[in-house]
């Protein structure tokens, strides 16, 4: 079951749901909230197209193949960061999800439908967000357009689907990417 607005707005209200910094009234659709683009991306390293991982392996080390293979930066505040066609840069949502406190409750971060006919996908293949996940959301951030599409901290970039679960999990999340890379704090 997809929780509505109304259903969204209390289930923060009574902490089952944690946005933070929470979002203000017209972030809220009809089934989902926005989330916004934090300032910190990941740009993959022109190097990196030489280079061959194998995340099959049981040592493969996802977070450490991605630190080799990706430069962070901070997008500029003025110019914002044009995203080229046929790129992928990863991002993170500038609000710390929580959803900790209630294990019946699972999410999807999905594009907005204004971003996705100018080319922009917000993720590939990884749109849940399992119950008990907390941290702040990674994002594939790729244009599949004809045009640069100008990023910009702060902008409106996915929304959140937040479902009902049957049941409660008999594990709680607790997989590699919880609290993501991207402190709290920035």
């Amino acid at each position: 079951m997809i929780l509505t607005d109304r259903e969204i707005k209390m289930a923060i209200e009574r902490r089952s749901i944690i946005i933070d910094p929470s979002p203000d009234e017209s972030a809220f659709a009809s089934t989902s909230v926005d989330l916004t683009l934090d300032p910190a991306l990941s740009e993959f390293k022109s190097s990196a197209i030489e280079r061959v991982v194998d995340p099959s392996l049981d040592t493969f080390d996802h977070e450490a193949a991605l630190g080799e293979l990706t430069e962070r930066f901070s997008i500029n505040p003025k110019d914002g960061y044009p995203l080229q066609p046929k790129r992928l840069v990863l991002a993170w949502t500038a609000e710390y999800i929580d959803l900790r406190n209630d294990v019946w409750l699972a999410a999807r971060v999905e594009g907005k439908s204004s971003l996705a006919r100018l080319g922009l996908g917000i993720h590939i293949t990884a749109p849940t967000i399992h119950a008990g996940f907390d941290g702040r959301i990674r994002l594939e951030v790729i244009n599949h357009g004809a045009v640069p599409i100008r990023l910009r901290a702060g902008m409106r970039i996915c929304q959140l689907v937040f479902e009902q679960t049957l049941g409660t999990p008999d594990k709680g999340y607790r997989g590699r990417f919880s609290g993501q890379a991207v402190s709290r704090t920035g």
